[in-house]
């Protein structure tokens, strides 16, 4: 883990992006006012304390991409003392051989990963191991809106069958709703994110052919970069790090 970086002032940062979730929710639809956006704090490659920070200043809801890390946050103990309600977002590329890892850590909330039928079957399959009696595991399908062969995600033109099939053929999960990273770099400045304009599509889409309530579905789009522009397009659930805990270092 890193060492803790002396300028990092983790409430005011996360202060700064509720503000900021908060103006952008404004901006909103009239049909869109009442549902609060959820905020996922991303704590990849930051220290357990900035994590009792934010969960201290009443973040729940934290996000990890690799499973070896959120392995080591989730069996913290420190975390486990001092975060009791945590609520973690496994929202990295989740390998079939991996699966049991993350269903058996303390507090997983979601994965927010699915992209195939496999992975949803063998998550439905396992969940009844770990999991408290008669509970579902939360998920989100992960769309590849941006269609860039480096990204993980289903086409959108196979989200409806694979929505299909874990809200039929997978009792102990329980469909949050769908999830898109995008392509890196847009800018906002050219109109809305087509990214975020086909995710809304892909929700529509699912919610008419399937008879669902797209209200309680939820979009999860958006990060530090561009939280404020996919609220202000409908995302209900944005994973923000660098805004809060600091920039990451960059790679060698």
């Amino acid at each position: 883990m890193l060492r803790r970086m002396a300028e990092v002032d983790v409430k005011q940062g996360l202060r700064a992006v509720l503000a900021k979730i908060e103006q952008a929710s404004s901006k909103r639809s009239q049909e869109l006012q009442c549902i609060i956006p959820r905020l996922v704090a991303v704590t990849k490659t930051k220290p357990v304390e900035l994590i009792v920070e934010a969960y201290d200043a009443g973040q729940r809801h934290f996000g990890e991409n690799y499973v070896q890390e959120l392995e080591e946050k989730a069996q913290n103990s420190v975390i486990l003392e001092k975060c009791k309600d945590i609520k973690w977002h496994f929202i990295g590329h989740l390998q079939t051989n991996k699966i049991n890892k993350v269903l058996a850590l303390p507090n997983i909330y979601m994965v927010e990963t699915v992209d195939t039928q496999k992975l949803a079957t063998n998550l439905n399959k396992n969940w009844p191991k770990f999991g408290p009696p008669d509970s579902k595991l939360n998920i989100m399908i992960q769309v590849n809106t941006s269609g860039e062969e480096e990204k993980n995600g289903i086409l959108p033109s196979d989200v409806v069958n694979l929505t299909k099939y874990v809200l039929t053929d997978c009792p102990n999960l329980h469909l949050d709703g769908l999830m898109t990273i995008g392509r890196f770099g847009y800018n906002v400045e050219d109109g809305p994110n087509p990214d975020f304009i086909c995710l809304k599509s892909c929700r529509d889409e699912v919610c008419q052919a399937l008879g669902l309530d797209w209200k309680k579905f939820n979009l999860s789009m958006g990060m530090s970069d561009d939280f404020e522009h996919a609220i202000e397009m409908g995302s209900t659930n944005v994973r923000v790090g660098s805004s809060i805990f600091g920039a990451r270092p960059k790679k060698d």
